[in-house]
């Protein structure tokens, strides 16, 4: 359908909470969806959340199958959740690399649940019930994270592990 600017890290719409979705299989949800995926192709994206199209719902898209953004990234599934719960399956939490459309041209280290289980809808109203690990499980938590008004550098607990890409990563290729 269109692909729709992403908003900035500094936006209060990316501060709020979003709100659940009341209504499955609409066509205003079918549009909002196509103009969600049509964005993060756009940008090679791994993900992406409605609030960070100005949309503050509880709407997130995923998946990764070869990404120049992520190259040693498994594959993760195309995804669409929506009023998602997580729920850790275990106390283990690893660092990791992450970037965000919504804060383009910087990267950090992330600690996350390596382990999870997330539970929410499609956009038929077909109950999602997975168990997830690795990069799976932190693509949703980022994603998730969306939905509550966090970004990714709030979570950060080192910043000497914050830095822009092409300083912390100068031989690859990034479209942030």
């Amino acid at each position: 359908m269109a692909i729709k600017p992403v908003l900035k890290m500094g936006n209060p719409v990316l501060l709020k909470i979003a709100e659940k979705v009341e209504e499955f299989n609409s066509p205003a949800l079918e549009t909002l969806i196509e103009d969600m995926q049509d964005t993060m192709a756009s940008l090679n994206g791994a993900g992406l959340a409605a609030p960070q199209i100005g949309i503050s719902l509880q709407l997130v898209i995923f998946g990764v199958e070869e990404n120049t953004r992520y190259p040693e990234a498994e594959e993760v599934p195309f995804t669409i959740l929506i009023n998602p719960e997580i729920t850790p399956l275990s106390d283990e939490v690893e660092e990791g690399w992450e970037g965000c459309l919504s804060v383009p041209g910087l990267r950090g280290m992330v600690p996350r649940f390596t382990k999870l289980r997330y539970q929410g809808y499609d956009q038929y109203g077909n109950v999602i019930d997975r168990t997830v690990e690795g990069f799976h499980a932190r693509v949703v938590q980022h994603e998730c994270d969306h939905l509550e008004g966090i970004l990714y550098p709030m979570r950060i607990e080192d910043f000497s592990t914050f830095g822009y890409t092409e300083v912390l990563f100068p031989d690859q290729e990034d479209t942030d």
